[in-house]
């Protein structure tokens, strides 16, 4: 094993201070340093003569002042869920876009969307909205609806072409996120759902540290059957109990292919280990359902259209309609304010 050219970072430093970056320093740490962010840097007795004394000094401390922010403009989100996978391909946007569709099926509730895949946003294109931008007022930043009850955050919005790649570093996406939620005029809203990129780093330690006083009602894993996915899958459950973020469930997505003509069913993810239930028993977390594989979602993502809509009968449908329930009921609600009675 290659050795490790930096001191590995505490977890539990990581987790409370996700967005504070070193301070550059001229010297070497001397032997008694109290460290660069400790509320003493700059003026312990050992930092008498150190060419950093200064710049430990001012290094920034302390709860960010944005927090309480933060959590007034969040206090008219009712439930606020994160979409997580660990590992990318699984198809955790598309699910959160199925997901949003079948919380706006019912007219009562209002959804919203912050998608915080700063370098690959495709909520935009799978919503039907790739093209429009954000209107700002003296209010804040108007999320794009796509529905009367169904609004979209994305850095898409932002950028003059949308094949323009995002290159930034991880302090500017933390900023971006912090926008989405400090200056983003949410409102009142039902559901607030955050679809996250693939891994546990910058983007995941800025919503958990910025979510963390408005409350986060917990995370929904989305995997596929096979153990290539389940690896990162089982990283990302233990980042959700270290951030002390409640899994609500495990999804197994692409969980089979219904042939929308004969309905055979075939495997073209084998579960070599059990799959996404097998996990959910041995990570000991709810297991909240299995949706097949429909290339009539891939189309309906592709053209910005709601498959509840276009396809309510199909196999997935009824799949997604279950999961739905599961996670309310993980949330403590009640079945008719997730969905229209039938």
């Amino acid at each position: 094993m290659a050795p490790s050219l930096e001191a590995p970072e505490s977890v539990q430093d990581v987790l409370s201070n996700p967005l504070k970056s070193a301070p550059k320093l001229v010297a070497p740490e001397p032997e008694h340093c109290p460290g660069p962010e400790s509320e003493t840097a700059g003026k312990a007795d050992s930092c008498a003569g150190c060419p950093n004394q200064a710049i430990c000094a001012s290094a920034p401390k302390g709860p960010d002042p944005d927090i309480p922010a933060i959590t007034a403009r969040l206090s008219g989100v009712k439930h606020k869920v994160l979409i997580l996978s660990g590992k990318g391909g699984v198809g955790k946007s598309t699910f959160t876009t199925l997901l949003a569709h079948a919380f706006a099926t019912n007219p009562e509730n209002t959804v919203g969307i912050m998608d915080t895949d700063i370098c690959g946003p495709s909520i935009p294109k799978m919503m039907g909205v790739e093209e429009e931008t954000i209107h700002v007022s003296g209010a804040g930043w108007s999320p794009v609806w796509v529905m009367e009850n169904l609004g979209v955050m994305s850095v898409q919005f932002m950028l003059p072409n949308r094949n323009d790649a995002v290159i930034w570093r991880g302090p500017k996406k933390n900023g971006l996120i912090k926008q989405f939620l400090k200056d983003v005029e949410w409102g009142e809203m039902d559901f607030l759902l955050v679809d996250t990129p693939p891994g546990t780093s910058d983007e995941h330690l800025s919503v958990n540290s910025f979510l963390k006083e408005s409350g986060v009602d917990g995370a929904v894993v989305v995997t596929t059957p096979q153990e290539v996915a389940l690896l990162d899958v089982r990283k990302e459950i233990d980042f959700c109990r270290k951030a002390g973020i409640k899994v609500l469930g495990i999804v197994e997505n692409m969980s089979g292919f219904v042939c929308p003509k004969c309905t055979h069913q075939s495997q073209i993810f084998q579960a070599t280990t059990g799959g996404g239930r097998a996990l959910a028993k041995e990570m000991k977390i709810p297991f909240l359902g299995a949706v097949p594989l429909d290339p009539r979602i891939g189309m309906a993502c592709d053209y910005g259209e709601s498959f509840f809509d276009a396809w309510p009968d199909s196999p997935a449908c009824t799949a997604l309609r279950e999961v739905v329930k599961r996670v309310g009921e993980e949330m403590g609600l009640k079945p008719e304010t997730l969905l229209p009675e039938d």
